[in-house]
C-alpha cells in the first residue's frame, strides 16, 4: 500500500456513516448456545467465560452452532515519524525487519498460528513512507487516514469466522498512549509506558512528546477518527477499519494489546455498543492498558504480563476460542450420558 497515493477515493465522513448502521447481535443465537450449557454433563457455571465466549461467537456470527474453521490474523505493519523524537530504544529500520521475520516463519506469532492453526497475514503499511511527526503536524491526512481504514478493511474477507487482530511497528506505543490520552484525558504519563523498553529520563522524554502531541492537535480533534488521524498510525487505522468491517460483516474480533485496543477505542463512543464484537485477549505489561480498559468497559482474557504485540496475545486467546467450542459442542447432555442433574 502507498497511503499518500490514493488507490481508491475513500472519506472519514463515510466511516463516520458506517457506524451508524452496525448491525446488531444475534440474540436467538446467544439463547440457544445458552440453552445446550444448560444440558451438559457440568453444573450450571462451571466453565465460566468459556461458556460466555460460545454465546459471544453465535451472538456476532449470528448462527448457530457457532463455527471456529477459518480463523485468520492479521498483523498490520507501519513506521510511525515521531520515533525521530527518540521514543523508542529501537530505531525504526526494525519494524522492517521484523517483517521479513513473520514472512519467514521467525517470530512468535508463526508458532502461535501453527499450533492453533490460524491463517496468518502480515500487511505492510508502506513502511519506506513513515507518519508525520505529530509534534509537528497531524500524523495523517484525512485521505491517508482513510485510505488506510479501507486497507483493513480489505483484509475482512467473506468465510473468516474469527479475526484476530494486532501490529508491528516501532513508535506504536507512543502513538497508542497519545491515542488514549487524547479520548480520555488525563495526564500524558498516565497512558505512557516502556514500551520496548524504555526506563528513567528516556520514558519521561516519550511521555512529554505524547503531551504535546495531543495539546498541538487538540482543537481539531473534535472525535475519535480524527484523534486517529492526529496522533495515530498507518497500521492503527487499518485495525480501526478491520474491527469496523468485521462488524458490518458478523465477524467477532479478538483484538492484541495496548496498541490495537487503542486503535479501536477511537470509534467507542462514536456509536452505541461499536465494540460489543470485540474481544480483548490479553491484558498488556503496558500501565496504560488496563487504564484503557477499564475505560472501555472490558474485560481481558489472559494476564500473562506480555507486551510483545504482533498478534501474539489475540493468537493465544484464539486457542482459548477453540477450548470453549469444543466443550460446548463434544460434551454430553445429562440425557445422553445417564447423568442425573441437580436437584430443583
Amino acid at each position: 500500500m502507498e497511503p499518500r497515493e490514493t488507490r481508491q477515493k475513500a472519506t472519514l465522513d463515510e466511516m463516520r456513516a458506517l457506524l451508524k448502521n452496525l448491525p446488531a447481535a444475534d440474540e436467538a443465537s446467544a439463547a440457544a448456545a445458552h440453552a445446550r450449557e444448560s444440558t451438559l454433563t457440568k453444573p450450571a457455571g462451571a466453565l465460566g467465560r468459556l461458556e460466555d465466549l460460545v454465546a459471544w461467537m453465535a451472538r456476532w456470527q449470528g448462527r448457530y452452532p457457532p463455527s471456529l474453521d477459518r480463523p485468520r490474523v492479521c498483523v498490520f505493519a507501519g513506521n510511525h515519524g515521531v520515533v525521530a523524537q527518540g521514543v523508542s530504544a529501537y530505531p525504526a529500520d526494525v519494524t522492517q525487519q521484523m517483517v521479513r521475520n513473520f514472512i519467514t516463519g521467525g517470530a512468535a506469532i508463526n508458532q502461535l498460528c501453527k499450533l492453533f492453526d490460524a491463517d496468518l497475514r502480515v500487511f505492510e503499511m508502506a513502511l519506506e513512507v513513515p507518519t508525520r511527526d505529530f509534534t509537528e503536524e497531524p500524523a495523517l491526512s484525512e485521505s491517508e487516514c482513510a485510505q488506510a481504514m479501507v486497507y483493513g478493511m480489505m483484509a475482512v474477507e467473506p468465510g473468516i469466522d474469527l479475526l484476530c487482530l494486532g501490529e508491528m511497528g516501532i513508535g506504536n506505543t507512543t502513538a497508542a498512549a497519545a491515542i488514549c490520552h487524547a479520548l480520555h484525558g488525563g495526564a500524558a504519563s498516565d497512558w505512557t509506558g516502556p514500551g520496548t523498553g524504555l526506563s528513567g529520563l528516556a520514558l519521561a522524554r516519550k511521555a512529554e512528546v505524547v503531551g504535546q502531541g495531543v495539546a498541538r492537535h487538540r482543537a481539531i480533534m473534535v472525535d475519535g477518527l480524527e484523534v486517529l488521524r492526529c496522533v495515530g498510525g498507518h497500521e492503527l487505522a487499518a485495525i480501526a477499519g478491520a474491527v469496523l468491517a468485521a462488524r458490518m460483516a458478523r465477524i467477532p474480533v479478538l483484538l492484541d494489546g495496548y496498541a490495537s485496543t487503542a486503535a479501536a477505542a477511537v470509534i467507542h463512543g462514536m456509536a452505541p455498543g461499536a465494540l460489543d464484537h470485540c474481544c480483548v485477549a490479553h491484558c498488556s505489561a503496558e500501565p496504560g492498558h488496563v487504564r484503557l480498559l477499564g475505560r472501555l468497559g472490558l474485560r481481558p482474557l489472559l494476564d500473562l504480563g506480555m507486551r510483545l504485540g504482533e498478534a501474539s496475545g489475540a493468537a493465544l486467546a484464539l486457542g482459548l476460542v477453540r477450548a470453549a467450542l469444543a466443550c460446548h459442542s463434544g460434551m454430553a447432555t445429562f440425557g445422553e450420558a445417564g447423568v442425573s442433574e441437580k436437584r430443583p
